[in-house]
């Protein structure tokens, strides 16, 4: 009996290594399951990989296309809408002449620093109350004989004037006033001054040749951006350049 059971184990260890191979284990059902679960997880992962890379790019230029939308819908004429500055924040630079208080600071060292390199800037108009704006917009409409589109290219609806905010000031070269509010003022020593030197001072031009909101161009036109509260008030037509730079 011995001599039998040492005999088969002799013969079991003759058997080829290829043959002694463990036999293909069957899986479980609890195996089964997390292989299930597995397979669930990495279509979720790729699913949220084509969504994140190929279809919210398209979402966000749609968001961004809605809000230019929305932006369009509360201009008027190719103009934004402006709230008149209370009395309280206005101040006086000269008599008849006033400006937003945020704005006097940076008035003031822009015309002295200009004044420096031989550059005397003049200052032609600054706020401009709403029912000002109505006279100008609609009694200057009649007088010229234009209808309100082609006023609105030179002068903004009342309600839609940077000036209604005290930050928009109208500039000219103290030494060349037939340039006063023409297109010829792009000529002068103090509008390729302002060109160079009036972002130092949180100036833009509101209305450069070929501007998006299709406003004639204006090189005599700046606005103040140096405070958080006069950003806000420019910021749909800083978002309008934005978006067409896309």
């Amino acid at each position: 009996m011995r001599r039998a059971e040492g005999a088969r184990r002799d013969q079991n260890t003759d058997i080829p290594v290829a043959h002694r191979i463990n036999p293909i284990r069957r899986f479980s059902s609890k195996r089964l399951g997390q292989l299930a679960i597995s397979s669930v997880f990495i279509s979720i992962s790729a699913t949220v990989f084509l969504f994140y890379f190929i279809y919210k790019p398209s979402l966000i230029e749609k968001a961004a296309l809605n809000d230019a939308n929305s932006i369009r819908k509360e201009s008027l004429l190719g103009h934004y809408p402006y709230p008149e500055v209370s009395a309280d924040e206005l101040v006086m630079l000269y008599p008849g002449f006033k400006v937003h208080k945020d704005t006097l600071v940076a008035l003031k060292r822009m015309q002295a620093d200009a004044y420096q390199d031989g550059v005397e800037l003049v200052f032609l108009s600054g706020f401009r109350s709403i029912d000002l704006q109505r006279e100008i917009f609609y009694e200057n409409k009649s007088i010229r004989n234009q209808i309100a589109v082609e006023r609105s290219k030179v002068s903004a609806p009342p309600g839609y004037s940077e000036h209604s905010t005290g930050y928009a000031v109208d500039i000219g070269d103290r030494n060349m006033r037939e340039t006063d509010f023409e297109v010829s003022f792009e000529l002068t020593p103090a509008f390729k001054w302002l060109e160079k030197n009036a972002a130092k001072y949180h100036f833009v031009l509101s209305f450069p040749k070929g501007n998006v909101q299709k406003i004639s161009y204006e090189p005599w036109h700046w606005r103040y951006e140096g405070t958080v509260k006069a950003l806000k008030q420019f910021e749909p037509a800083n978002r309008s350049v934005i978006n067409h730079s896309r």
